[in-house]
């Protein structure tokens, strides 16, 4: 297609399937314009693609809801390849008083079993516990003595083991071979994303108007943040910067890392609550009384007990959007299973189709997986308030990992594509320069460097009302 500079209108396919998943009006997207440099996010896979389609159809779905809230005609939506790609690695870029932030924990990464690759996650620290216990380990253990016990087991017995123990580890597969597991069987039929009635009966809830107000979609609703790492928080932070008041809860117990708050925490506020306390069950109702969204990031059923399955929550709640998400989906033998975005590449043939010369497993060049079902689930709620407003009714959406994935390897493309150079050894683009996609922010922990959102629309924000704070510390009550 040649360099893109400038912004100019561009029929995108990727865009149009995901808007069609949204169940969206389908002659909307051709009025995106689209532009940046070429040559962004090389991989064999049509990364690039996936991360451009998933923005764009996020600015879409809240330009559509701008529109719906304060009347008149479509804004303008624009997509800059540039800033899609600079935001699809904003973990990387963030400093922190010139810092950079903590990476992969050792124990995170490849290992070479018996019979071929097993890929383990131990970032946080009761995950990294549960790993050496599964592998017979002491505490104390190192990478030197987790290679030599994982040497002498096949792949399966370790990914088996060490998800008994509660950990993360996941044998290396081809496309073929997970096609054929039973989680890879469950998924095929299924859509990118599910939107769907929650519960019918309720009339179309007037969406709040706030005297003096910008005219930003999401201005005065109120947002329950249930997600950890990075696809559930890109997802609302997205919905922050939008105008909803996004409250984060956690539980007490669960350790995060500030620096990933750091990265994500931007336009929202933070609190913990132990759901299983008395205390903490009537901050959460109180909270839940007045909510418009609750957005789930926990394994399929692993909030039930709390009464915080979407029926559950509609029936409180009545009118409500819920907007949820997991690794491996709802779906097939895996559903209750714990998996990050670097696990889902293992398993569903990513990394296989990334390999090196040597055939060793490879990966994209952004946790596309994380960033772009973000999106794509801030469009799901974007677009399930759009239509509450016409319609009433609760509303659910349901999105996965491994549903993105699926995405990405079999319908945005014909198949993986061989680079001239390996994933992530290519020159810098001719034209794209980071730092016009990156702003400097005072915060309460530091001058934050940070990318800037590539949601683009006529009268929409260019940066979030607030920096993160420190996690866990704000007050369980709205705005």
């Amino acid at each position: 297609m040649g360099q893109r500079h400038d912004i100019g209108q561009r029929h995108d396919t990727g865009t149009d399937l995901a808007w069609a998943a949204l169940a969206g009006d389908p002659g909307l997207p051709r009025r995106i314009a689209y532009g940046g440099p070429p040559g962004l996010l090389p991989a064999r896979l049509p990364v690039m693609d996936l991360a451009r389609a998933a923005v764009a159809a996020c600015a879409l779905a809240a330009a559509e809801l701008a529109a719906q809230r304060y009347g008149g005609s479509l804004p303008a939506v624009r997509v800059d390849d540039g800033a899609v790609a600079t935001a699809f690695v904003s973990e990387r870029h963030l400093r922190i008083d010139g810092r950079a932030p903590s990476a992969f924990a050792p124990l995170s990464r490849f290992w070479r079993t018996a019979d071929g690759w097993v890929r383990t996650h131990a970032n946080y620290p009761h995950h990294q516990a549960r790993l050496l216990r599964a592998l017979g380990l002491p505490e104390t253990a190192g990478p030197t003595e987790v290679a030599a016990v994982v040497a002498g087991r096949t792949a399966d017995d370790v990914q088996e083991a060490v998800d008994a123990a509660g950990g993360l580890a996941v044998a290396a597969r081809t496309p073929k071979e997970w096609a054929a597991h039973p989680q890879g069987a469950a998924l095929a039929g299924l859509p990118l994303l599910s939107r769907e009635a929650l519960g019918g009966g309720t009339p179309p809830r007037p969406l709040p108007t706030l005297a003096g107000a910008p005219t930003l979609p999401a201005a005065g609703l109120r947002v329950l943040d249930l997600t950890r790492v990075i696809a559930g928080p890109v997802a609302t932070r997205t919905l922050a910067l939008l105008g909803a008041d996004v409250l984060r809860i956690d539980a007490p117990q669960l350790p995060e890392s500030q620096d990933a708050h750091n990265d994500t925490g931007f336009g929202k506020r933070s609190t913990t609550l132990d759901l299983g306390s008395r205390s903490g069950r009537a901050s959460f109702e109180a909270l839940l009384a007045d909510a418009h969204v609750v957005v789930s990031g926990y394994r399929p059923g692993a909030l039930d007990r709390f009464g915080l399955a979407p029926e559950a929550l509609a029936e409180r709640r009545p009118g409500l959007v819920v907007a949820r998400l997991s690794a491996w989906g709802d779906d097939g033998p895996w559903g209750a299973r714990r998996g990050f975005d670097s696990l889902v590449q293992v398993a569903t043939g990513i990394a296989a189709a990334e390999a090196d010369a040597d055939g060793n497993p490879g990966a994209l060049p952004a946790q596309a997986l994380d960033h772009a079902t973000g999106y794509l689930l801030a469009a799901a709620v974007l677009r399930s308030l759009t239509e509450q407003a016409r319609t009433g009714g609760a509303h659910l959406a349901t999105l996965a990992l491994a549903r993105t994935a699926r995405w990405l390897m079999q319908d945005l493309g014909e198949g993986p594509k061989r680079p001239a150079a390996p994933t992530g050894t290519a020159a810098p683009p001719t034209g794209y320069d980071p730092d016009r996609h990156l702003r400097e922010t005072d915060s309460p922990v530091g001058r934050l460097r940070h990318a800037r959102p590539p949601i683009a629309f006529d009268g929409g924000p260019a940066d979030w009302a607030t920096p993160p704070g420190r996690w866990g510390t704000d007050a369980p009550v709205w705005r």
